[in-house]
């Protein structure tokens, strides 16, 4: 996907010089029907615009640990992933066997909300109720699936307790639409144009967490954080959702040049409204959030220009 060897064998092939030529990068995301897609492509974008002999496209994914393993392995070059995801790949948690992977972070991008949804008639009032029914926890390997397990298992539930889908954002949204499944997991910046979709077309509801099952979530994931899904986020939902929230943080492998990280950073900050203007979580893309939020050591590339700009970087976030 990004051997050199091989856009050089194309150049001369089509007769342009290998000076004249792009070095593409991959941007690895998750599915269409969330959030990653349309930001990465976004990212990709700039990127391809902007940093002079790159050119990047977003790739469909299943997602969070799915993208970890392809940083690590260098099959592409950035990629999305959950916070709790990233920190296990780092550090060698349960989903990566007790390996690390080579992998540094760029920046967090904003906070994920866990969106548990439901048909508004289908007498599911919390998370106990869905013991027994069908629901679905997110793509198997997806940061959703993740984040699912957490919550539930530090709350008494697992998936053994009800009848277990692994269906990704869109198949959610159409299974519950069409009644094949009870409720669904999202975990994914809100809005998010599946649950959207859905809402035009069904009367939905959320699963609102209580204070003790946030604070039970968070005793076992640090990464997590309480969050408030504003009333008016999705049509028919007018009360605001307490759930937990995941930043979502840009990675890389530590093989990436410092240059190019540090120009992927800059490019990242500098031009920040064009993502906004495609996906409203960019809104919370921000250097403070970032410092703030990312659970991993930065890239030195990342670190140069977070310094070039005056921001204090934490000891943490440094190799």
């Amino acid at each position: 996907m990004r051997k050199l060897f091989l856009a050089l064998g194309a150049t001369a092939l089509i007769g342009v010089s290998p000076a004249q030529a792009d070095t593409n990068l991959s941007i690895a995301t998750g599915g269409t029907g969330g959030t990653y897609y349309p930001l990465g492509g976004g990212l990709a974008e700039l990127i391809s615009q902007h940093i002079e002999g790159y050119s990047a496209v977003a790739e469909v994914t299943g997602a969070s640990v799915e993208n970890m393993g392809l940083v690590h392995r260098q099959d592409s070059d950035l990629a999305i992933a959950l916070a709790d995801t990233v920190h296990q790949a780092y550090n060698g948690g349960e989903r990566f066997n007790g390996n690390k992977l080579d992998v540094l972070a760029i920046a967090s991008l904003y906070p994920n909300a866990v969106q548990i949804v439901i048909l508004a008639d289908s007498g599911i009032t919390s998370l106990a109720d869905l013991a027994g029914k069908r629901v679905s926890v997110g793509a198997p390997g997806s940061g959703t699936e993740v984040n699912a397990k957490a919550l539930l298992e530090t709350n008494g539930l697992s998936f053994d307790d009800f009848d277990e889908r692994g269906l990704n954002f869109n198949e959610s949204a159409d299974a519950i639409r069409d009644g094949d499944i009870d409720a669904a997991f999202w975990s994914v910046g809100p809005p998010t144009s599946s649950i959207v979709s859905l809402a035009t077309t069904r009367d939905i509801a959320l699963i609102p967490l209580s204070e003790k099952e946030i604070a039970n979530a968070r005793a076992e994931v640090p990464v997590f954080a309480p969050y408030k899904l504003r009333s008016g986020t999705y049509e028919g939902v007018d009360t605001d959702i307490s759930t937990i929230g995941i930043p979502n943080v840009l990675t890389v492998n530590s093989a990436m040049s410092e240059d190019l990280a540090y120009k992927i950073t800059k490019l990242l900050f500098e031009k920040v409204e064009a993502l906004r203007a495609i996906h409203p979580a960019a809104d919370d893309t921000t250097v403070e959030f970032s410092l703030d939020s990312t659970p991993i050591p930065l890239h030195p590339g990342a670190i140069r220009y977070y310094e070039e700009i005056g921001a204090e970087v934490p000891e943490a976030l440094r190799q």
